[in-house]
């Protein structure tokens, strides 16, 4: 007989149990912890992956870069290769301000600071974007984080009254009148948590792969920097200045 009744008592502690009796709130909690999983995970592979690509890319990049000595072995290298990755992209960000701050006029590029002022701001400016790109996502994986938890203690409580109302109609709070609805209450937290975790893990993961990768970029930007104003100022002293009458 108590085996029977533990049996019983496991039935409807069980999940498809829980499937077949959560009413329409709990199947709207249910429903909306799926899509943040789903989409915490797609964010996980796409980005972990699209994170591994670039920066074989980058590294292939940056050994080149390391054994260039002119602007024009730097554009060489950039038409050869695609703008895969940020550094790549910074690189053509910065030589073609460069290439621009010639068509200012000594005057205008005077009044922005002078070419040094204006390349520095051309090279920031990459870093932003790159700054900002490189956070697509993490607020999704942020929300999952920090709102899973609370929306499955939600359907926990929510179930926690199911069992109250339960007891309340029998008179009785025997076993086998709240075990179904204390069952949903416990896989409703296993549910918020089993979202949250995984989450929060791949969001503080990408968070110290950004810091990362940006302390690497601001870096190849101080180099980056030095060749193209160094080379801008060998090229101008390098020019004729015309035959002295």
């Amino acid at each position: 007989m108590a085996h029977e009744v533990g049996h019983e008592v496991a039935n409807q502690l069980g999940f498809a149990n829980f499937i077949q009796n959560v009413d329409g709130v709990g199947k709207a909690v249910l429903v909306f912890l799926l899509i943040l999983s789903i989409a915490s995970w797609y964010l996980i592979f796409t980005k972990s992956f699209a994170n591994w690509l670039e920066a074989k890319r980058a590294k292939a990049f940056l050994e080149k870069f390391r054994d260039v000595t002119s602007l024009e072995q730097l554009n060489s290298i950039l038409k050869q290769g695609k703008p895969d990755n940020a550094f790549v992209n910074l690189a053509t960000e910065g030589l073609s301000a460069l290439r621009n701050a010639g068509s200012f006029g000594s005057q205008k590029l005077a009044g922005a600071g002078g070419i040094s002022e204006f390349m520095t701001r051309a090279i920031r400016n990459g870093i932003d974007q790159e700054s900002a790109r490189s956070e697509n996502g993490l607020t999704i994986l942020a929300s999952a984080g920090s709102a899973s938890p609370y929306v499955g203690l939600f359907g926990t409580v929510w179930a926690i009254y199911h069992a109250l109302v339960a007891i309340g109609l029998s008179g009785q709070g025997t076993l086998d009148k709240v075990a179904g609805p204390v069952g949903e209450a416990l896989i409703m937290t296993a549910i918020g948590l089993a979202v949250a975790i995984p989450a929060v893990f791949a969001y503080n993961a990408f968070n110290r792969r950004n810091r990362m990768w940006l302390a690497k970029l601001d870096a190849f930007a101080h180099d980056l920097f030095v060749m193209l104003t160094v080379s801008n100022t060998e090229n101008n002293q390098a020019k004729p200045t015309g035959n002295a009458s």
